[in-house]
């Protein structure tokens, strides 16, 4: 059977590539941005467990009606948004 005639001294080292190191600005997400984004899904939540359980004996949310629905939504989605700008 024929040997390789590849050994360790004849593959390339790659500490002959220039290479410069590029700084990243990663300062990371304010705490007040993660406290407003989890705040707006855990207030989006909440507001459809509240309207659930107790929605039509609370009277500014029973004249909301099916419209406490779309609020509740609406705070979840913006929080999710905001996980986009989470670093």
């Amino acid at each position: 059977m024929p040997k390789s005639k590849v050994n360790r001294s004849s593959i390339p080292t790659t500490g002959s590539v220039n290479r410069t190191p590029v700084k990243i600005n990663s300062s990371g997400t304010p705490m007040w941005y993660k406290v407003l984004m989890f705040g707006f899904m855990l207030l989006g939540l909440m507001w459809l467990v509240v309207n659930y359980l107790a929605g039509p004996s609370i009277p500014f949310m029973a004249e909301l009606a099916q419209w406490n629905y779309a609020i509740g939504f609406a705070f979840l989605i913006v929080g999710l948004l905001m996980t986009m700008g989470w670093r």
